[in-house]
């Protein structure tokens, strides 16, 4: 490979405990599955405003680095959100008040039902909640609007004041924290539970999991939309953004279960001063990055590492990698520029 674009310093760790001859097997199947996945990519297909987002052929950038092909996954445009998190946390409202009206009738609705609002007397009793960096707070934040309940995100201290109105701009009521994006995970669970809310985390810690998983099958509805390509030929590698490890974890258990050893190498990408997946790879275990967790890539600036995520990224992820700002700015620079062709 040519040297790459930009001189940048990163940090790369090749996992010893990767398992790339074992099966994806049941037990990460009661977190993430292909038919879980499918169900969550027909319900989003019903939400208003859907549509697929591009996979854009990066020619000129694939050319300067010495590689047949690099394909970008472009979520940009994904209901007018501006953010890589668009669906995981809307899916996870929706599913909460598809759960809550069923109990409520004492019979199952649809998803279908939950999209159109047809029993919005019963959602808008209901309240949910999130701590967010900004990107995942957004999402859930749309999913409330769109079907029918109430919001209140929480927002720590490093969250600028845009992301914090664009989420308010979605009806949210937005609440600051003190300290980092850990300390308002903690607030924004001790505020649920002391007031009746709904916690639509997308970290895991132990005693809850079920949303969070649902927020994490919420995304396998960017990589269906491109199942076609799959059966051509898959990627040789993936690299997924990488904050409490949610995202990526999805994207993992997908090319896992469906491609076994045959799966694309996965490479995680976190920023250097917020690489909790990184240390906890190194260390053999889930650790948790403190300090100043500041970072431009302000939606990956969590410092601990979702409990379900990590059942999978532990032994799926071939390399766990950290970079600078200097290296994200320059690369969102080029493609604003259109340099990758």
């Amino acid at each position: 490979m040519k040297q790459p674009f930009f001189p940048f310093p990163f940090e790369i760790f090749s996992n010893p405990r990767i398992r790339r001859g074992e099966p994806y097997g049941e037990a990460r199947r009661k977190i993430l599955n292909l038919d879980a996945g499918r169900e969550a990519v027909t319900a989003i297909s019903s939400w208003p405003g859907y549509g697929p987002s591009p996979l854009v052929e990066l020619r000129g950038l694939a050319a300067e680095l010495g590689v047949r092909t690099v394909l970008y996954k472009d979520e940009s445009q994904r209901f007018g959100l501006k953010s890589f998190k668009a669906l995981g946390g809307a899916y996870a409202v929706a599913r909460l008040l598809r759960k809550i009206v069923s109990e409520r009738l004492g019979r199952e609705v649809t998803a279908v039902d939950i999209a159109t609002c047809r029993f919005r007397d019963i959602t808008a009793g209901v309240t949910v909640t999130c701590a967010t960096d900004g990107n995942h707070g957004r999402s859930v934040a749309w999913g409330a609007r769109t079907f029918g309940c109430g919001c209140v995100i929480f927002v720590h201290s490093l969250v600028s004041p845009a992301r914090a109105d664009a989420i308010a701009a979605l009806g949210a009521r937005v609440v600051r924290t003190a300290g980092n994006y850990d300390d308002a995970v903690r607030v924004s669970s001790e505020e649920a539970s002391r007031r009746g809310w709904h916690l639509v985390s997308d970290t895991s810690f132990p005693g809850y999991t079920d949303v969070p998983k649902d927020v994490m099958q919420g995304y396998s509805m960017m990589l269906e939309e491109e199942a076609a390509r799959w059966d051509e030929g898959t990627p040789t590698h993936v690299f997924v953004q990488a904050g409490v490890g949610g995202l990526a974890a999805a994207v993992c258990a997908y090319f896992w279960e469906r491609f076994g050893d045959a799966r694309p190498r996965i490479v995680t990408v976190e920023p250097e001063k917020a690489a909790c997946l990184l240390e906890s790879a190194k260390a053999g275990g889930r650790r948790t990055v403190g300090g100043d967790l500041g970072t431009m890539m302000a939606g990956l600036a969590c410092g601990e590492v979702s409990l379900l995520a990590w059942d999978i990224l532990e032994t799926g992820v071939d390399f766990f990698t950290a970079i600078p700002d200097a290296a994200a700015l320059e690369t969102m620079r080029r493609l604003a520029r259109r340099c990758g062709g």
